[in-house]
């Protein structure tokens, strides 16, 4: 895939209508209140907004906003799937999850960090949308309501990303966290639009596309988390261009069972025994370091308060279970971590949720956190653990979307990247 796309910087934007799509998918209170609980991907959008509407430009801007059932029949047939009783399934019950997920509060929470009223459709492609599109001046902001309550949006029908398009002279791109999918708001309008990236996408492909491309070596992968089978397309990928690869959190004991190891009652995914040990004979083919955990800390419950012990890797009893790599295991981690060029991370080291099984996470964040390398967190729960930790500001770059950051480490195509002007 082509990293090298277009910016808004390459286009003529003044006098123009852009279409602008964004990642305002926030997480919003449970009680119902509209309240947004964490307004970080409004703010990461606030650079390219501002740019468009200082070089005068008119802004619609969308997005996504949870899973809301675009009608009443697709809901009733899913509320069925989980159980429900058919008696309980009402209209009035789904019109309520879609006033859940309207896109009010963040247009009330855009518009106080822009320091403008920011006006909101009723809908994303209907007459309400359609007509303040057309009225839109240079400076002013439009937000069409979550696209998803269109049902075409997530098929990518090329009518919905054709009405889109009509509204606007330019698109650009700067939802990272959906680029993944091909969605009508998220490659479907580029049919239809001259298309180039916002800033935050800039910034996702110069750094991870830098470092996949031409990494400031050596370069060091951790990867954490709980299953091989969601990350193996990842070490797949990484065996071609890492130096080191170190294994972390729950699949480790996939790797350690693969071996001969016992690993009691922890994660293990019998399935993926065989690839692992495939992983490390490509790794030794390769010349790649692969670092796995030489002792690990381990509980006879997955509780915090869980009674623990530190037992050597491939070694654990049954009725116990790993919950963290152990104190040489990090102190290896570090020293790999030390040398470095480049540092991708993604994936905690343990049950970084529970304090007491949280060092391993903590120990790599802080060593991230110290060296002079090239530090790049893949979203998901590294970038929780190193925003909480407080690390976040001595990161070189925190990715925005999870998915798609694994995705672009596979070395998969983003259709949402894809589909934007090559420079």
């Amino acid at each position: 895939m082509n990293y090298n796309k277009k910016t808004v910087k390459d286009m003529d934007v003044k006098g123009k209508k852009v279409l602008l799509r964004c990642d305002f998918n926030v997480p919003m209170a449970k009680d119902g209140s509209g309240v947004i609980t964490d307004d970080k991907r409004i703010r990461a959008a606030l650079p390219t907004i501002q740019y468009l509407l200082d070089q005068g430009a008119a802004v619609i801007a969308c997005s996504h906003m949870g899973k809301p059932v675009a009608t009443f029949e697709s809901y009733k047939k899913k509320q069925l799937e989980k159980g429900k009783d058919e008696a309980s399934i009402t209209e009035e019950k789904w019109k309520k999850s879609l006033a859940e997920l309207r896109m009010e509060p963040v247009a009330a929470r855009l518009g106080e960090l822009l320091g403008k009223s920011v006006i909101l459709a009723d809908d994303v492609v209907g007459p309400d949308a359609q007509a303040k599109a057309a009225a839109l001046k240079p400076g002013e902001v439009l937000l069409l309501q979550n696209t998803r309550f269109e049902k075409g949006e997530t098929k990518n029908d090329p009518a919905l990303a054709k009405a889109m398009a009509a509204m606007a002279e330019i698109y650009v791109s700067d939802a990272f966290g959906a680029v993944h999918r091909a969605h009508a708001s998220t490659a479907g309008v580029a049919d239809y639009l001259p298309a180039v990236s916002g800033f935050l996408i800039q910034k996702e492909l110069d750094f991870i596309g830098g470092a996949l491309a031409n990494p400031k070596r050596p370069l060091v992968a951790i990867l954490g988390g709980s299953k091989v089978s969601s990350k193996i397309g990842v070490i797949n990928n990484l065996l071609e261009i890492a130096d080191t690869i170190i294994i972390g959190g729950g699949m480790a004991y996939t790797f350690s069972a693969a071996q001969g190891g016992t690993v009691g009652d922890s994660l293990l995914e019998e399935d993926w025994k065989d690839y692992s040990l495939e992983m490390i004979q490509k790794a030794k083919d390769k010349g790649v370091k692969l670092l796995l955990p030489v002792d690990t800390v381990i509980a006879d419950d997955f509780a915090p308060d869980a009674n623990s012990q530190v037992v050597k890797a491939g070694g654990i009893p049954d009725g116990w279970q790993g919950l963290d790599i152990g104190p040489e295991t990090v102190k290896l981690y570090c020293d790999a971590v030390a040398g470095a060029g480049t540092v991708i991370w993604n994936g905690p080291m343990g049950v970084f949720e529970f304090e007491k099984f949280a060092a391993g996470t903590k120990a790599v964040a802080e060593a991230l956190s110290k060296t002079d390398a090239i530090t790049i967190i893949g979203g998901g729960d590294s970038a929780a653990a190193v925003q909480q930790l407080g690390y976040a500001d001595k990161m070189t770059h925190i990715s925005t979307g999870g998915g798609a950051s694994l995705e672009f480490m596979e070395g998969k195509e983003l259709p949402g990247v894809a589909c934007l002007l090559d420079k």
